[in-house]
């Protein structure tokens, strides 16, 4: 059982529900577990011919009281065909919509569909999950997300080889079937080297000019690629909190990866990318629970005194973040951003801490100190606020 299960079941008994994220993270497994749990229903992949005749006749049998379209969003006019499906049938079918980052760019435009769903977005594991993987330790969780990522398949075979493998084969698939079926790109060997640039440059700020001057492109195309990556949920951007949003958006921003095993670096970018995810993921979780706008940047000033994640929800600053591999000595940018902001929670994730501190108004926590439940009470506040 995932996270989002009974959220996703609640939700489908009003409306159709959106769900979407990376590949390969859960959404048909889940999709099919929740059929198989309410005992009647119906999964149809679009990718498959004669599922796609079926959807397009709308051959499906009353019984059918759930329905799962999975991949629709491949259909041009999938949102009229939705739309059509809902109005006509909600009374007798409950439909749930699984797919990749393309539901989320047709939320953005004028939206036929407005009021009709819910939406919700699935992530890989994060240690949040362990307690419902009881074979699991968190010290052997923690060591798995840091070697092969937390996409179900690596995560549970435990093998850097496979691995290795497993995340060949999922490039291979976004980069050379679903970005060519969803997007007008015909380059996609320089589209493969931006990407892989851009796993040496995690938590780093980037250059959109020194990227296009390395790939031999225009900064305008550079910057279009890197919002292709964002929809297909290869990578996520986090942006510099300012409270004017159009300075926030010229200013350089850093990139992270839905797939820890995509980072190419030391043990310290690994571990920042970890922690980056799995603030995502909350993030992500509150937004689509509560309707608010819970959002994750970073700060820096001219002075280069830099805090590395600042979680907000509707503007208003909930905690700071700094992120250490193995130094726990309170950051100083983060004491000085901290009075500056006048920001109630401050905190340091250690990666190799083993006892948690609090030092100057500052909480020294291990990852699963933080992000798992415990006697210590050390799971933020915000993230316990936004669910009530």
């Amino acid at each position: 059982m995932r996270y989002l299960t009974s959220f996703v079941e609640t939700d489908l008994e009003k409306k159709m529900v959106f769900m979407g994220g990376p590949r390969q993270c859960g959404k048909t497994t889940l999709a099919k577990q929740l059929l198989k749990s309410h005992g009647s229903g119906l999964y149809l992949n679009w990718d498959r011919g004669q599922d796609r005749k079926r959807i397009l006749n709308e051959t499906w049998d009353r019984e059918d009281d759930w329905i799962v379209l999975d991949e629709i969003h491949k259909y041009p006019r999938w949102k009229n065909l939705v739309k059509g499906f809902y109005d006509a049938l909600h009374e007798h079918h409950h439909f749930l919509i699984t797919g990749s980052a393309r539901l989320d760019v047709y939320r953005k435009g004028g939206d036929s569909l407005l009021g009709r769903y819910h939406h919700w977005r699935l992530h890989p594991f994060t240690l949040d999950e362990i307690p419902l993987l009881s074979k699991i330790s968190k010290e052997d969780a923690f060591d798995r997300l840091m070697r092969v990522g937390g996409f179900p398949e690596p995560f549970l075979a435990n093998d850097e080889r496979e691995a290795r493998r497993w995340q060949e084969e999922r490039h291979e698939r976004i980069l050379k079937d679903d970005i060519r079926d969803l997007e007008n790109v015909r380059n996609i060997q320089q589209l493969t080297l931006l990407l892989d640039l851009l796993r040496e440059r995690v938590g780093g700020l980037i250059s959109i000019s020194n990227l296009a001057s390395d790939i031999q492109v225009s900064p305008t195309t550079v910057s279009k690629w890197i919002e292709i990556f964002e929809r297909m949920y290869l990578i996520f951007t986090v942006r510099p909190y300012t409270k004017n949003l159009p300075r926030s958006l010229q200013k350089p921003f850093k990139v992270y990866f839905f797939d820890n095993n995509d980072v190419q670096g030391g043990k310290g970018e690994r571990f920042e990318n970890l922690v980056a995810t799995h603030l995502l993921k909350r993030c992500h979780f509150l937004q689509d629970y509560s309707g608010k706008k819970w959002a994750l940047g970073y700060l820096r000033n001219k002075e280069k005194q830099e805090v590395d994640f600042i979680v907000t929800c509707d503007g208003k600053i909930e905690e700071l973040i700094e992120v250490k591999w193995d130094d726990d000595t309170v950051s100083p940018a983060l004491l000085y951003f901290g009075q500056k902001l006048k920001a109630s929670a401050l905190t340091q994730i250690v990666g190799n801490l083993k006892k948690p501190a609090t030092r100057q108004n500052v909480r020294l926590l291990g990852p699963c100190h933080y992000f798992l439940p415990t006697p210590l009470g050390a799971r933020p506040g915000w993230f316990l606020k936004g669910r009530t």
